[in-house]
């Protein structure tokens, strides 16, 4: 079984939660804020056609879309993902614009450190957003505010080994398959996946699958 959401299911999640996009046409860059929504495999633009120079022909205007996600924890390096859809832009039918996907491109240490990765248009249209994604931020945020406890006892699941010379922890990730604990040393960061022993599917059994990781995590001895 997956331990990761697929390289479309990131992307899904990505474009969901993404608070702005920055927009590429020839000539012309447009940073957008909460102006876009995906429909039907295309992904729509709230902004005023005449702010955009569409070409003046039967053919539609090569652009490229891209965004950054940002870690909602004050961790190092809170640049978690990169993601970049490139294709063609004209009108859709409600007005605006529509980009039709030609191509898209995940940049996401989680798959390797310097992998780059492309999706067929087609699996990100059949894929969907995580379940966790659009509370994801206030979860990790509420986890690192509100319960530094129970971060200390998810430590207790990190190999031993990983946590020698470790000066901070912070949940940095979570999903329907689990959490990531950012672990910060003096000149370095690594991070840590702990699997849920089964993938959520509701955002409302995020709670019980925590309770499993804590029951997991008393079995263990030591800690950091």
């Amino acid at each position: 079984m997956s331990k990761l959401p697929t390289p479309a299911e990131r992307l899904r999640s990505l474009l969901a939660t993404a608070g702005s996009l920055t927009l590429h046409v020839p000539g012309r860059r447009c940073d957008l804020v909460g102006a876009h929504r995906f429909e039907a495999g295309r992904i729509l633009l709230d902004m005023p056609i005449q702010g955009v120079p569409l070409d003046d022909t039967d053919t539609d205007t090569a652009a490229v879309l891209e965004l950054t996600d940002v870690a909602p924890t004050s961790v190092r390096s809170r640049v978690r993902a990169r993601a970049t859809f490139g294709g063609w832009l004209g009108v859709h039918p409600e007005g605006g614009l529509a980009l039709d996907l030609a191509e898209a491109t995940l940049q996401d240490p989680a798959y390797g450190r310097d992998a780059e990765i492309s999706v067929d248009p087609d699996d990100f249209a059949a894929a969907a957003p995580d379940p966790l994604a659009h509370v994801e931020a206030d979860l990790l945020c509420h986890l690192t505010d509100a319960h530094p406890d129970a971060v200390d006892r998810l430590a207790r699941l990190v190999p031993p080994h990983h946590l020698h010379g470790v000066k901070r922890i912070v949940p940095v990730r979570i999903d329907r398959y689990g959490v990531v604990l950012r672990l910060e040393f003096a000149g370095r960061a690594r991070d840590v996946r702990l699997p849920f022993r089964t993938p959520l599917d509701r955002p409302e059994e995020a709670g019980e699958r925590m309770q499993e990781l804590y029951a997991q995590a008393r079995c263990c001895r030591g800690g950091h």
